[in-house]
């Protein structure tokens, strides 16, 4: 039977080769969570979650002390349940943060066991849409000290060598002159007939500022504006969705159904960008695509192609999967052992049960420690 008998949790801490910065903040090193739950049959899967730029030990307490309690000894199958009675447990710790992105990793770990239980690639298992490859665009464009605006029109052309038909770059760190210039260079570089999507990471304080952006950018035809405001100021995407003829788009650090159903509502976005190792886990991403279909908004989730791609994959009102192609910015590949692969924009599906990768537990060893907690 699929009872849940162990887990281990790692906090590992990996460091950028370069020193890498957004339009506010600056990243040096990247922490994340690791779970691996083991069954009574012999069955691991395994789960994840990026923490922040510091702090990764908060993920390893709320997994030991708050979380594997609920599940041990548990079916896997009951995901459901598991999932009402980590949130219900974690109320007064939780429903956002370093607690819930722990639950979400141990959500995804019980989707990857219940998938190779069944002897299914995870997007299969789910019901997919794609059984082969899905759309993605190559995600890059970040500030890296000395970085030219040409030097960023060279990147995303290279993206576009590749056989990406859509690429994403930063924005909002210099000035509007500055962030008009590096957007010129990105689509003289790419031509008219490449997506072309921008990331503000959190960067602007209100409309005007945004607007004071938006209105020089507008004419080289972005397909999104990603982050413009602090994820909680949902007025403000509902205003600037008003104001631009540029689709707002956020919720990549989003938690919860009912965060992103205010968010529908008031018409802060239109395309929702929620991360299931951010959001609840798999369980919760599936609620929230299924609503935002009935909103007619589509879903291109953030961050972690190793999981979100078979979740696109069995989403109708999914469009693409964000794919980060090297280990410079999405250094998470450094700690498993196989990577997905890419053909002519698309992402390649795994075909073997669940995720279809594991954890590189040499990797893993450079940059933390596994500790368990069992029956």
């Amino acid at each position: 039977m699929p009872i849940i008998q162990s887990i281990e949790v790692c906090a590992a801490c990996v460091p950028l080769d370069k020193v890498t910065s957004f339009s506010s903040r600056t990243v040096s090193e990247r922490h994340y969570g690791l779970v691996k739950i083991r069954t009574a049959d012999g069955i691991e899967g395994i789960g994840f979650c990026y923490v922040g730029s510091a702090a990764g030990e908060l993920f390893r307490v709320a997994v030991e002390q708050l979380l594997a309690p609920v599940i041990l000894g548990r079916d896997s199958l009951a995901v459901e349940g598991l999932w009402k009675d980590m949130y219900q447990e974690s109320l007064l710790q939780g429903r956002m943060g370093t607690v819930m992105r722990a639950l979400s990793a141990i959500d995804i770990a019980l989707w990857d066991i219940n998938a190779r239980s069944a002897g299914l690639p995870l997007h299969k298992y789910l019901g997919a849409v794609d059984m082969d490859t899905v759309p993605a665009y190559a995600s890059g464009g970040y500030y890296v000290e000395g970085k030219t605006a040409e030097m960023l029109g060279e990147e995303m052309a290279s993206y576009a060598a590749m056989g990406f038909k859509a690429v994403k770059m930063k924005t909002g760190r210099w000035s509007p002159q500055g962030e008009e210039s590096r957007v010129r260079a990105a689509r003289e570089a790419i031509g008219p007939n490449v997506e072309l999507m921008l990331d503000c990471n959190n960067g602007w304080i209100d409309t005007v500022q945004a607007m004071q952006y938006l209105s020089r950018i507008e004419a080289y035809s972005p397909y999104f504006i990603e982050e413009p405001f602090s994820p909680d100021d949902i007025e403000s995407h509902a205003r600037l969705a008003k104001l631009t003829r540029i689709p707002v788009a956020t919720a990549e650090i989003g938690y919860g159904r009912w965060y992103h159903k205010q968010l529908l509502d008031m018409g802060g976005a239109a395309i929702l960008q929620t991360d299931a190792a951010v959001c609840g886990g798999i369980t919760e991403w599936k609620r929230i695509a299924a609503m935002s279909a009935g909103y007619g908004i589509q879903v291109c989730p953030h961050w972690f192609h190793d999981v979100h791609a078979p979740l696109v994959a069995a989403t109708p009102n999914a469009r693409y999967v964000e794919f980060f192609w090297d280990d410079q910015v999405l250094n998470f590949r450094q700690l498993i052992d196989r990577q997905l692969d890419h053909k002519e924009g698309r992402v390649v599906l795994h075909q073997t049960p669940g995720l279809g990768f594991s954890f590189d537990e040499q990797q893993v060893a450079k940059f933390g420690r596994w500790t368990k907690v069992s029956r």
